[in-house]
């Protein structure tokens, strides 16, 4: 049986030309990119071309990027070294309540052994942002706000670039959490108004394990990794050299995909299948803002049906999906994001989420819908048949 994978916004398969150009750095180019001899300068070399490439597809100057171990450490590092630099101004931070874990999880361990408050704001029913309560929150005593660009479940794309804009009138400095919209729309700094931005390589089609922080020059900052010297000191340790290469050739490699075209081709294929689905089958719900959202995501519910129990009953014939972000995989409770929502429960322990990639075509969202709608239309008589 053929395999469909639908979960790009969980992680992507790496891209072929990517692997191509790793492998000398586990073979021929070995050496520490620190070292001053020859072992060292291919390495070192291969690092300041990749971070060429991953500034250009952000729109940063490279000096202003530099590598982290991944999506996570950019966002704590983010947080925390920016609090850490401005500690004297205040101990107030604002983000929305459905960021990623990596951002809610630090900001709440801020407050609990570090005294800090941080301000939540809530969404619509549609995950959407008020911006007047974004206005409201901020303080004398607030040194950053923290938002995501795109969310990971819904695919909603916030207004950073006006986000940015109200908390730089009052003289806060802004984060933004990249993650799961690179390389999927344009992502641009300067356009966005961030002060900081964390974006992760296995999104676009590279290695686990590396990321990148953007820290705008003069920006406050305290490094949150310490020892050795790495990037000018701003983050320590042994650089992941093929990891590094890896990522600066996906980011060549992204370029062409988030033009108007190819994110309309993406949207093309999220349409026919949620068009396929909603004529095939009744009670079912979009989450989500539907229209400001990723050209690849769609997060469906369908009512008498447990998302989880279809996500398993849809990998049974070989479809991968899953009911949300897997960083919060395994929890038999709706995820944050979706109780951010202020639905139904029964909504939203129903809701499965679709992202698509490059690999996805036609025939695959066709057999996807197909296999779909027919494991709904069986767990709904299962469950009839139960209650009785």
């Amino acid at each position: 049986m053929t395999r469909i994978y639908m979960d790009h916004n969980a992680t992507t398969p790496v891209a072929p030309e990517v692997l191509a150009a790793i492998m000398p750095y586990y073979s021929e180019e070995w050496g520490n990119a620190s070292s001053v001899h020859w072992a060292g300068r291919g390495p070192k070399n291969a690092i300041d071309d990749a971070r060429e490439a991953v500034s250009s597809l952000i729109g940063a100057p490279p000096r202003d990027v530099f590598f982290t171990s991944g999506g996570t450490e950019s966002d704590n590092t983010a947080l925390i070294g920016v609090a850490q630099a401005l500690r004297a101004k205040g101990r107030h931070i604002v983000t929305s309540a459905i960021e990623h874990p990596a951002i809610l999880d630090t900001l709440e361990s801020m407050e609990r052994l570090q005294g800090y408050e941080v301000t939540r704001i809530e969404v619509d029913t549609h995950g959407r942002h008020d911006l007047e309560a974004l206005r409201s929150a901020l303080r004398e005593d607030t040194v950053l706000v923290s938002v995501m660009l795109a969310n990971n479940e819904l695919g909603n794309i916030n207004p950073i670039a006006e986000m940015s804009e109200i908390t730089h009138e009052a003289g806060v400095l802004f984060h933004c959490d990249a993650v799961n919209a690179l390389g999927k729309i344009p992502v641009d700094v300067a356009e966005l108004g961030a002060d900081l931005l964390s974006i992760s390589a296995h999104k676009i089609y590279a290695p686990k394990g590396v990321g990148a922080l953007y820290v705008k020059r003069k920006t406050p900052f305290e490094p949150y990794l310490r020892g050795g010297g790495q990037e000018r000191g701003r983050r320590c340790g042994t650089y992941n050299t093929a990891g590094i290469v890896g990522f600066g050739k996906a980011a060549e490699v992204a370029s062409p995909y988030v033009d108007a075209e190819a994110m309309a081709s993406v949207a093309r294929l999220r349409d026919r299948l949620e068009s396929k689905i909603l004529d095939g089958l009744a009670g079912v719900e979009l989450n989500g803002d539907p229209n400001d959202r990723l050209p690849n995501t769609s997060n469906l519910s369908f009512e008498g049906v447990d998302g989880e129990g279809l996500v398993l009953n849809l990998d049974l014939n070989s479809i991968a999906i899953s009911t949300g972000s897997a960083c919060s995989s395994g929890s038999l409770e709706p995820s944050h994001v979706l109780l951010g929502l202020d639905k139904d429960k029964r909504w939203l322990e129903a809701a499965i989420r679709f992202s698509l990639g490059r690999s996805n075509d036609e025939h695959q969202v066709d057999q996807v819908a197909d296999t779909l709608i027919r494991e709904v239309r069986r767990l709904r008589q299962v469950v009839s048949e139960a209650t009785g």
